[in-house]
């Protein structure tokens, strides 16, 4: 090689060892390029028309004009006096996704997309167009099965999310803000999620890109198949943050199963009210690490109550599965079959024991409102921003208290939050005067005159500490 080339070949030598390590790690790279090929066309748009609310269309104020000018008239005819338009029926529009399931017509979306729709159409990657019917949709999961008229249609591949791994890789296609047939793709962030608005999904967690218009669409794995169905964002913009939502396709082919067959759904009952055991009631119930779901309270004439459950007893077990945490349990249950028995494991006295509950129906919710009102009215906040409970006598000889005692159920913003009093603390006495129960703390409260300090002992865990409050003025 002569001396004016080798310059050139040790330089195209420096380029090819840099390249190599980009070239390795886009080999590494998932290529989805055949999955949108193969599964995309079962891919549809969903727009949907809700009737208008009356609202005007504009308001503004009319610009003062002489009496004699010519406008005045022309203002006034089509303003009014007041500068308001007039009211008319304005039809709103939404913009969603959803996927083919069935060759025949079957179409999953979820539940807010259709909701109040007066008109549904369906929009394919091939521009046809369909009216929609809706066969049944359920709130509680989010999820409506619409039909459309049509035969050999391109239907997704299901596949299932249980095999589902935190970091496995997923894709999702959808039309974000009406753009059709867009793509994304992320990881899954976490499985089992329980959320403020639904606790009986437990939501797979992506770093998929989701918008407005995404809710409804599809979440493949690497093989194709629909392992979610996307359905909400964490935001505080409105836009996309990081945290995708998605309903598990097992979830919501459960919910399709049962649309078709009984029109409705129904879901497993226990009847009792959970919060999480925090590492201070952990302690209290001699437990090593917090774990399980407390039942708080026992809704009277329900499957728990029947069953013998006491509020008190932690829920460790579930007909064979893990309780980890209180919001692990409502999916469990809700999966359950309605009259069928199930096993509970239970922390009762220190001691684990077994009770045998039969499963009753999830009621509908203005029913379960009307069943936990009681509660509801209860669970007022009192003077000094604390809910407050009464002791089980289970948790008295846990905690080595002989009588009374008053559970802080939840602390809103007041004086006792400032104080530092949190939920799970156990109220004592107050300016050295016993708590003899939840209503005993709450009378005293009423009648000490506000502006002054009391001194609450409170136990937390196995010790005791005394917190000044300072009684706020009526």
């Amino acid at each position: 090689m002569s001396s004016i080339h080798r310059p050139a070949a040790i330089l195209a030598g420096i380029v090819l060892l840099l390249a190599r390590p980009f070239a390795a790690a886009a080999a590494e790279l998932p290529d989805f390029t055949g999955l949108f090929e193969e599964q995309g066309p079962a891919v549809v748009n969903i727009s949907t028309q809700q009737e208008g609310n009356g609202s005007p269309v504009m308001q503004f104020s009319i610009p003062d004009l002489p009496d004699e000018s010519p406008f005045n008239d022309f203002l006034r005819r089509f303003f009014g006096e007041e500068g308001e338009a007039p009211t008319e029926e304005m039809p709103s529009r939404s913009l969603g996704s959803g996927f083919i399931i069935s060759s025949d017509g079957d179409v999953l979306t979820n539940a807010h997309v259709v909701e109040a729709a007066s008109e549904i159409i369906v929009r394919t990657s091939d521009r046809r167009e369909f009216v929609a019917t809706v066969v049944g949709s359920d709130k509680r999961s989010d999820i409506a099965l619409l039909k459309i008229d049509g035969e050999d249609l391109p239907a997704a591949k299901l596949g299932s999310a249980k095999n589902l791994k935190v970091g496995e890789w997923v894709l999702a296609i959808g039309s974000p803000f009406g753009f059709e047939q867009s793509v994304t793709a992320g990881i899954v962030s976490a499985k089992g999620r329980s959320l403020p608005s639904e606790n009986y999904v437990p939501f797979i967690q992506t770093d998929v890109a989701i918008n407005p218009g995404n809710s409804g669409g599809p979440l493949f794995n690497l093989d194709g198949e629909v392992v979610g169905v996307n359905s909400q964002i964490y935001s505080r913009t409105g836009g996309f943050m990081g945290l995708s939502f998605a309903i598990p396709i097992d979830v919501a082919m459960d919910v399709v199963n049962q649309l078709k067959t009984k029109g409705r759904v129904s879901r497993g009952w226990l009847g009792v009210l959970i919060q999480d055991v925090t590492r201070e009631l952990a302690e209290t119930f001699g437990m090593s690490q917090p774990r399980g779901a407390l039942v708080s309270q026992v809704l009277p004439d329900g499957p728990a109550a029947k069953a013998g459950l006491q509020a008190g007893d932690i829920i460790l077990r579930f007909n064979g599965r893990d309780v980890p945490i209180s919001s692990a349990l409502p999916p469990i249950v809700g999966a359950s079959p309605v009259d069928e028995r199930a096993e509970v494991e239970i922390l009762r006295d220190g001691k684990v024991r077994k009770i045998e509950v039969l499963i009753g129906e999830l009621p509908d919710e203005d029913v379960l409102s009307a069943r936990t009102g009681l509660q509801s009215s209860q669970a007022t906040i009192n003077r000094i921003g604390l809910v407050v409970s009464d002791l089980a006598s289970e948790q008295r000889e846990a905690l080595g208290i002989d009588e009374g005692g008053a559970q802080v159920d939840s602390v809103a913003k007041g004086p006792a939050e400032q104080a530092g009093v949190r939920d799970g603390d156990i109220i004592i006495a107050i300016n050295n005067e016993s708590v003899q129960s939840a209503s005993h703390l709450n009378e005293i409260l009423e009648g000490l005159e506000g502006g002054r300090s009391v001194a609450l002992l409170i136990q937390r865990g196995s010790g005791r500490l005394y917190y000044a409050v300072r009684i706020p003025e009526d």
